[in-house]
């Protein structure tokens, strides 16, 4: 700033060089602003992916362990499935990046398993193996607006260049602690990023059931988003492998006929039941749990 202000002094006090100054300063100017427009490259180290997806999985005590299982053991087996690795592999780099956390009320830090690279049958493997390892665990609240939110960060700090971004999410019960769903899934959405939901049917609440409606009205977003519902516990695993293999490339195998579609709600859904519902059914035994 002292050197342009001692330019600016000699300008005016030698006029005939002024002309050449202010040209040489609108020159400099322009150059800046060019730069200033110019766009960010990409960083060095980032690997081209077809998609980032973030696998965000419900633990909350609604889901008795019996259908964690079953839950668990689909993305195992849909993770080792052949289809699996074929829809991979039929990308433009055929290279996903895959991440997984586990969630309820809150997403703590031993939930999580980090960004892999899955281009082959081995590295699939290496995840389904991370997945099948983890200890049985679960705990109160359902907080798809925080899984939502969790999920949107993992894809903010992961180190790939991906033509998708896309958060699938399972699970049993409506959201009723933390933000209102719909706030983060809008959020998420604004950045570009798609959300599937795989809402599980199974053994629904008598207070709330129309999980279905829900997770098409209030939970998913974005471009070619859809809802899978499970019904049986027969289900889980093809349903698991058909989700999988749809979020990775569109190829819908051998049950094309089948292919899911968004769920139209017959009347609006109240996005907010779930937190209504808490305070009526939780909040006079379990007053902690939103605190």
């Amino acid at each position: 700033m002292r050197h342009v202000l001692s330019l600016c002094f000699y300008a005016c006090r030698y006029p005939k060089t002024a002309s050449h100054f202010w040209a040489t300063s609108i020159s400099l100017l322009a150059c800046l602003a060019c730069a200033q427009a110019a766009p960010l490259a990409a960083p060095a180290n980032t690997i081209a992916v077809d998609v980032e997806l973030v696998l965000a999985v419900d633990i909350s005590h609604s889901m008795d362990e019996r259908e964690f299982a079953l839950q668990r053991a689909g993305y195992v087996e849909a993770l080792r499935h052949p289809d699996f690795i074929d829809a991979v592999r039929s990308g433009v780099t055929g290279r996903i990046a895959l991440a997984y956390f586990e969630w309820a009320g809150t997403v703590r830090d031993d939930a999580v398993i980090a960004w892999q690279v899955i281009d082959n049958a081995e590295s699939a493997d290496a995840f389904a193996d991370k997945i099948e390892a983890r200890p049985f665990r679960s705990f109160r609240g359902t907080s798809i607006s925080g899984a939502l939110g969790f999920g949107a960060k993992l894809l903010d700090g992961g180190a790939f260049e991906a033509t998708r971004s896309v958060i699938d999410i399972s699970g049993d019960g409506p959201n009723n602690t933390g933000m209102p769903v719909t706030t983060t899934r809008d959020a998420a959405v604004a950045k570009g990023i798609v959300i599937n939901g795989l809402p599980i049917l199974i053994s629904p609440s008598p207070s709330f059931s129309h999980l279905d409606q829900y997770y098409a009205e209030c939970v998913t977003g974005g471009p070619g988003a859809f809802v899978l519902r499970v019904y049986a516990a027969s289900e889980f695993v093809t349903a698991i492998r058909r989700k999988l293999i749809l979020e990775v490339s569109g190829v819908a195998g051998p049950w094309a006929d089948r292919v899911p579609i968004r769920v139209d709600a017959a009347t609006p859904v109240d996005c907010l039941q779930g937190e209504r519902d808490r305070r009526f059914f939780s909040d006079p035994y379990f007053p902690e749990l939103n605190r």
